[in-house]
């Protein structure tokens, strides 16, 4: 669409250039020119300008008890991953397609995507190194919140990576020992060492207090944002007790409360069970699960999370199971973390990972719709019974052309036609607890 408005724009410029140098003298291809250079700046002005969104018409979503709220009504998500945002909102050949995954998830009717807000070290930085940040990487996210917003989409995004996959918690502990402060090279050293959790906060800081250079809005202002991820998959295995984890989370969580009270925060837990819960031989996927440093409710229970997160992938976790036991399991680990969330945490629980890998021995294409099924259907009778579990996010979608980005849970929803078609299921049952009187755009249009 843009290269037909881009040649469009030519042909214009071409004619009014021809008609200009008809006639003899100087003064004609001078006032050709001229018309010329005035005419590019007005057409790509308005272009530019024609880009911006209208006008934030979002609101903050809230909590109250065990919901999500959006303008004083209960609100339950579909939703799902799109990690590679940010990197393709730097260029704009490839802009094309952080536009299209959006419109994409609009017109199914999701409504929240979590994203990466980080790229720390490496190729296409945002943190080149501790506070020092690439202004044209910001403005990367500056186009992805500004476009989500455009397309009704929420965000949510998160702040670092526990993985070394876009720096994450070792990129920090690497920064620290060439500079000859770090206490230790152990990567857990990002929970304890005092200079790296400096490092990590002066980067929390920078990244809720920056002002969207679209929109104007700083992010901590800005209601496109759903809500803040501390940090993705965190596991601190040097201190099974979970201390170290729980001192770090409770610092860090109360931190980003301090700058931003309008958001919602939550951890990024996979959701396994710590070394003390009753649930570590029982519903764990292993004993190895409760000797990662976390606690999916020690954890979860610190004040200022406001919802717990678990991560669904049984394909990592059991390697000799088949597919019937695997979602047998599956539908136990969820069920169990809603269960936790209705009689201890009192929280709502977001499963903000959730895929089967292409990988198996025994895969077949039908399995996955079968396998997202038993989690969404699990999410849709506690949202229609006001219960604790409010939503999924699926990993991942993208869109063609991608499979430098893709991995063996990822896929298109659109060449799939029974996950689109679930998909779009899951935001209209959804879509019809609330009302769909209080809904607004696609989803209405979708699910009426």
């Amino acid at each position: 669409m843009k290269r037909d408005l881009h040649s469009h724009l030519i042909l214009r410029l071409l004619t009014l250039y021809r008609k200009t140098m008809r006639g003899n003298g100087v003064l004609y291809p001078i006032l050709g020119f001229a018309s010329c250079v005035a005419f590019i700046y007005m057409s790509f002005g308005e272009l530019k300008l024609s880009s911006l969104p209208k006008g934030l018409s979002l609101s903050f979503v809230e909590r109250n008890g065990s919901h999500f709220i959006l303008d004083g009504k209960p609100l339950y998500v579909n939703g799902w991953n799109s990690y590679w945002l940010m990197a393709h909102s730097m260029d704009e050949n490839s802009r094309g397609r952080v536009t299209a995954m959006l419109q994409a998830g609009a017109k199914m009717g999701l409504t929240v995507c979590r994203t990466w807000a980080f790229n720390d070290g490496g190729y296409d930085a945002l943190q080149i190194s501790p506070g020092q940040f690439d202004e044209r990487v910001f403005q990367a996210l500056d186009y992805v919140i500004a476009e989500a917003s455009r397309h009704g989409i929420r965000l949510l995004l998160s702040l670092v990576n526990n993985l070394q996959a876009y720096g994450g918690k070792t990129q920090y502990v690497k920064w620290a020992w060439q500079e000859g402060i770090g206490l230790s090279s152990s990567n857990d050293s990002f929970f304890f060492d005092p200079s790296i959790c400096k490092n990590f906060k002066n980067y929390v800081l920078t990244v809720l207090t920056r002002k969207n250079t679209i929109t104007g809005v700083e992010y901590r202002n800005d209601p496109t944002i759903f809500a803040w991820e501390l940090i993705n998959e965190p596991r601190c295995m040097s201190d099974p007790s979970g201390d170290t984890l729980q001192e770090w989370i409770e610092e860090m969580t109360g931190f980003i409360k301090s700058i931003d009270k309008n958001h919602l925060l939550t951890i990024g837990l996979e959701g396994f069970y710590g070394p003390k819960s009753p649930k570590k031989s029982a519903v764990n996927p292993g004993e190895w699960a409760s000797t990662l440093g976390s606690d999916f409710v020690r954890n979860s229970n610190i004040t200022n999370v406001d919802f717990t997160s678990v991560h669904i992938y049984p394909d990592h976790w059991f390697h000799d199971l088949e597919f019937e036991e695997k979602q047998r399991y599956v539908s136990k680990w969820v069920r169990s973390h809603i269960e936790d969330c209705d009689k201890e945490l009192k929280k709502p629980v977001m499963f903000t990972e959730y895929g089967l890998s292409n990988q198996n021995k025994d895969f077949q294409a039908s399995q996955r719709e079968q396998f997202y099924r038993t989690i969404l259907d699990i999410i849709y009778k506690s949202a229609k019974k006001k219960g604790y579990g409010v939503g999924a996010l699926v990993w991942q979608f993208l869109v063609e052309g991608m499979e430098e980005y893709n991995d063996d849970f990822g896929l298109v929803p659109w060449e799939t036609p029974s996950i689109h078609k679930l998909t779009i299921q899951q935001s209209c049952r959804l879509a019809r607890i609330q009302g769909l009187n209080q809904q607004t755009g696609n989803l209405k249009q979708l699910c009426s």
